[in-house]
C-alpha cells in the first residue's frame, strides 16, 4: 500500500503565497527522481501556517498533478477531532490515496483520548489513515499497547513513527501485527528502522535527495542492507545539516541551492543562519549533488 521512499513534501512560497507552479513541478520531479509516495501539508510542509483554504488547495494540487502515478498521503492532523474530520473527509473528496494524522499536540489526551480521537477519524473516514507519532512535538506518546487497540480497526493501517526509538517498530509488531506498516519518520534513523521492520520512510531530506533516499528504501525493501548502508553514509551529514535548525528551513535551503524551489518560509520561522548553511553547503557535496 505505501512503502518506500516518501517525501514529506515542503509547500514552496514566492511572495508570501503558496507557488503553485512550482509545487506542480515539484510533484514531477520527484515522481521522475523515483521516490515511493508524497506526503504534502504536514510539518514539513507548514501546515501550521497554512490557512485551511491552502492546505485543501495544496492537497488537491498534489493529488491532480500525480495523477495516480504515486500516491498521495495527504496531511489531516489537527488537536481538534473535528477539524481532522473535516481535512481527511477532503483528502477522500480529491482523491488521496490516504490521510496522515498526527496524535493531538497541546491538548495531551489520556492514551483512551487518542483511541476516542483516532475511532471518531476512522468512523468518517473511507481512506486509510496512517497514524503520526511524534510526542517530541505533540507531547503526547501513543503507548505500543494503544496502537494495537487501533490497528484492530480496518482503516488504521500503519504508523509514522517519529520517537526515534528503534525498539518501538518490534515492540508495534508484537501490539499491532507484522502487516501494520511502519514507517519511519526520522532521516537519521531510516535505515536502521527498516532493520527491526519498517518498510519505509516518511522523509524530509527525500525533498532535497530524493534519488538518493529512494536508493536507501529499494536496497532495504530488497534486503540488501550493506547497499543501503553506503548509501546511507552519503546521506548522512545532510540529515544532520537540514536538521540543525528546524528541518523544513534547512530542507528549503538545501533545495533553493539547487534551484528546485525558494528558500522563503513563514514565520515563526526564520531563514537558516549562515553557520548552518555552510553545513548543508558541505553536506550537499558530500552527498554529490553540489
Amino acid at each position: 500500500m505505501f512503502k518506500g521512499s516518501m517525501p514529506a513534501l515542503v509547500t514552496p512560497f514566492k511572495d508570501g503565497a503558496v507557488d503553485f507552479d512550482t509545487l506542480k513541478r515539484l510533484v514531477d520531479w520527484h515522481v521522475d527522481q523515483g521516490s515511493h509516495g508524497l506526503v504534502p501539508v504536514g510539518t514539513t510542509g507548514e501546515s501550521p501556517t497554512l490557512t485551511h483554504d491552502e492546505h485543501e488547495a495544496v492537497i488537491e494540487a498534489v493529488v491532480t498533478q500525480a495523477a495516480g502515478r504515486i500516491p498521495v498521503i495527504a496531511g489531516a492532523g489537527s488537536n481538534n477531532t473535528a477539524e481532522a474530520v473535516r481535512f481527511v473527509q477532503y483528502a477522500k473528496s480529491v482523491g488521496a490515496d490516504g490521510a496522515l494524522v498526527v496524535t493531538p499536540y497541546y491538548n495531551k489526551p489520556t492514551q483512551a483520548g487518542l483511541i476516542a480521537h483516532f475511532t471518531a477519524l476512522h468512523e468518517a473516514a473511507e481512506i486509510p489513515i496512517v497514524i503520526y507519532n511524534i510526542p517530541g512535538r505533540s507531547v503526547v506518546d501513543m503507548s505500543p499497547e494503544t496502537m494495537g487497540e487501533l490497528a484492530k480497526l480496518d482503516r488504521i493501517v500503519g504508523v509514522k513513527d517519529a520517537t526515534g526509538d528503534l525498539a518501538r517498530v518490534c515492540q508495534q509488531r508484537i501490539t499491532c501485527g507484522a502487516d501494520f506498516l511502519q514507517i519511519s519518520g526520522e532521516d537519521a534513523t531510516a535505515h536502521g528502522f527498516n532493520a527491526q521492520g519498517g518498510i519505509g520512510c516518511i522523509s524530509v531530506t527525500a525533498n532535497v535527495a530524493p534519488a538518493l533516499s529512494a536508493q536507501l528504501q529499494n536496497a532495504c525493501l530488497a534486503g540488501d542492507y550493506k547497499t543501503a548502508l553506503e548509501v546511507q553514509d552519503k546521506l548522512m551529514p545532510l540529515h544532520q545539516a537540514i536538521f540543525t535548525e528546524p528541518g523544513l528551513v534547512g530542507a528549503k535551503y538545501a533545495m533553493s541551492k539547487l534551484g528546485l524551489c525558494s528558500d522563503e518560509v513563514r514565520l515563526p520561522l526564520l531563514p537558516l543562519t549562515d553557520a548552518t548553511k555552510a553545513k548543508v553547503d558541505a553536506a550537499l557535496a558530500h552527498a554529490g549533488l553540489l
